[in-house]
């Protein structure tokens, strides 16, 4: 998981990513929609399917927006990138666990920030801002410190290096940062957070991270 601010270097990618935009009102779908258009690396869809990033624009969020979310990543399939202009404290875990990994104000929302955001999703990556992962940390670790003490908190557990990788993971270091800080291969890294995720049936990395810190191993 990274914090905004990081871009992708060198060429476009392989392929084109699938990309389904939505949103409360037409004038903001048609500006994301005009943002994306002119990049190569995006295709542009009409509705989100298994494969596609689903780019979510709000103002605001509620309880319809959460289901709306929750059934794109559980029924449809697709990741998502929530474009949002403001998050409160109480709704930001709910977002994560909703299973959305790339999250992007409205007002720093470039088409630049837009496709950034959107190949971290294709990639099963986070994509937070800055401001935002602190206090996803933050909000994470006083819920795990209200719950100290409680019995079988950790019934399920991280090995050493499930937590080795996601305590770099919280840092905001990417898949190569973090297999050169442990010495690992890329493809190493992968797994682990392949094999976590699965194991746990947690969504992506900020999920993952969010876990880990609610239950103390970070």
């Amino acid at each position: 998981m990274t914090a905004s601010g990081t871009g992708r270097s060198g060429g476009a990618p392989a392929r084109r990513v699938p990309v389904a935009v939505s949103a409360t009102d037409p004038i903001s779908r048609e500006g994301a929609v005009s943002q994306l258009r002119r990049h190569p690396e995006i295709d542009l869809r009409g509705e989100s399917a298994p494969g596609t990033v689903a780019l979510l624009v709000e103002d605001a969020l509620d309880e319809a927006a959460l289901t709306r979310m929750r059934r794109i990543v559980r029924s449809e399939g697709s990741r998502v990138v929530l474009v949002v202009g403001a998050l409160r404290e109480s709704e930001l875990l709910d977002v994560v666990e909703c299973g959305v990994g790339a999250i992007v104000w409205r007002h720093e929302a470039t088409a630049h920030r837009l496709v950034q955001a959107v190949l971290a999703a294709s990639r099963g990556d986070g994509d937070l801002p800055a401001d935002l992962l602190g206090r996803l940390i933050d909000q994470v670790g006083t819920l795990h410190r209200g719950a100290a003490g409680r019995p079988g908190a950790s019934s399920l557990g991280l090995t050493p290096r499930e937590v080795d990788v996601l305590r770099l993971v919280s840092e905001g270091l990417d898949t190569g940062e973090i297999a050169g800080k442990l010495s690992y291969s890329e493809r190493t890294v992968k797994n682990v957070m392949h094999g976590l995720t699965t194991r746990l049936h947690l969504r992506n990395r900020a999920h993952a991270v969010a876990y880990a810190l609610r239950e103390g191993y970070i």
